[in-house]
């Protein structure tokens, strides 16, 4: 009789380990797989020696902080010099003011209230616009005025005398200055001081006007 033949031995596997579900690699690990026995889904933490890998962004840097509105804040504006240039600013209106308004009141040989409301808003509303809202300017805007519309009156009184006597304007003015100023009180009339008030009311609306 024959002898009966021996089943073939199953294959080996390479590592020595157990086929599961048919999957002779199931088991297996790899030698020298530093990640062979992470969990899935578990990642590999970051790599030392790395100088960046836990920097962290300061608060302020290169994002809405020192860099977001430029390296430096915006200079505050030199409120004095302002009010300073103002003041001269109403001065210098107020003179050229007081001589238009002495030039007609002299040509036409009257006062004007017209005219003495033009040199005070001219006077104020200057003065406010180079100088901005500030009380300095603004009462530097009305005292202005008064004096304007009273050198004004001076003015076409001096014209008025110097046509009449024949002489020259300045001769009249500058020489002369105290009678002339003597003549003024002595022809004054409401109307006169009127008109001196006048200036500073339409100083404080022109000022207000600029504003």
């Amino acid at each position: 009789m024959s002898q009966p033949v021996q089943p073939p031995n199953p294959p080996q596997q390479p590592y020595g380990g157990q086929p599961a579900d048919g999957n002779p690699y199931a088991a297996q690990q790899q030698p020298g797989n530093p990640y062979a026995g992470q969990q899935q889904g578990q990642q590999p933490g970051a790599p030392t020696g790395n100088p960046f890998g836990q920097q962290v962004q300061q608060p302020g840097q290169f994002g809405g902080g020192q860099f977001a509105g430029g390296p430096f804040p915006p200079a505050p504006q030199a409120a004095g010099n302002k009010v300073g240039l103002g003041v001269l600013a109403a001065l210098g209106a107020a003179l050229v003011a007081a001589v238009l308004y002495g030039v007609l009141a002299g040509s036409i040989e009257r006062e004007v209230g017209y005219a003495a409301i033009g040199v005070g808003f001219l006077t104020g509303f200057v003065g406010s616009k180079v100088g901005g809202s500030n009380p300095a300017v603004l009462g530097a805007g009305v005292v202005f005025s008064l004096v304007a519309v009273f050198f004004g009156q001076l003015i076409g009184m001096s014209m008025i005398l110097a046509d009449g006597l024949g002489v020259g304007f300045t001769e009249v003015f500058f020489d002369h200055f105290g009678d002339v100023f003597d003549i003024w009180k002595e022809e004054a009339d409401f109307m006169t001081y009127l008109f001196l008030l006048l200036g500073p009311v339409a100083a404080f609306g022109g000022a207000r006007r600029a504003g």
